[in-house]
């Protein structure tokens, strides 16, 4: 009888095994969601506050009538990354719909450049109001491959504004950025963005 008593000791033993400590669990759990939710609410208060910032730029043009009768120069399939002040890489525009990641339709002609949105808001550039095209790989906070980004400079009141796209087909960049800057009438290709150059110069 005596040599089963370890037996019965080691049962008693994994019996007693102690319990998890579910309230104190679910407890951490509630906090991390409180923080995530609390973190969440600050980035929509401060994309809320910078469009108050930018609320007097002005609306944006829309497509004009009789824009689909003219000839396209250039089609283009992608996404729009997002628009900067126009040399300020990271300060983003949100007015307008300008801060919403989408994909994009791209129509260049002689009036324009007609930029249709699915899902977010359409906007149209007058042929007057296009300053330059470039190559480049960052924007807003987004960095991509060296030339993996179409950056497109307008006017738009008494603001320049730099749009980024990236076509589903990298290799039309070029031939954007050489239509565009014809129409513009920029001098020169915009292969890299300032901030590349800066960069690659400070670097020497």
């Amino acid at each position: 009888m005596t040599t089963l008593n370890p037996l019965y000791q080691l049962a008693a033993d994994q019996k007693s095994a102690e319990v998890t400590d579910w309230s104190a669990r679910i407890s951490w759990v509630l906090g991390l969601v409180v923080f995530i939710a609390f973190v969440y609410w600050l980035m929509r208060q401060g994309w809320k506050w910078r469009g108050s910032l930018q609320s007097g730029l002005p609306e944006l043009a829309t497509t004009p009538d009789g824009f689909a009768d003219g000839e396209e120069l250039l089609t283009l399939t992608g996404r729009y990354h997002a628009s900067t002040t126009a040399g300020q890489w990271l300060d983003r525009i949100v007015a307008h719909g300008l801060g919403t990641r989408s994909r994009a339709e791209l129509t260049l002609t002689a009036q324009g450049l007609d930029v249709v949105r699915p899902g977010a808001a359409d906007f149209f550039v007058p042929a007057s109001a296009l300053r330059e095209a470039r190559l480049d790989k960052a924007l807003a906070g987004k960095v991509l491959p060296e030339g993996g980004l179409l950056v497109i400079t307008w006017a738009h009141g008494d603001q320049l504004i730099d749009s980024g796209f990236r076509s589903d087909r990298a290799a039309e960049h070029q031939a954007w950025v050489d239509a565009v800057n014809h129409l513009a009438g920029a001098p020169g290709d915009h292969l890299t963005s300032t901030t590349t150059s800066t960069t690659e110069g400070t670097a020497r």
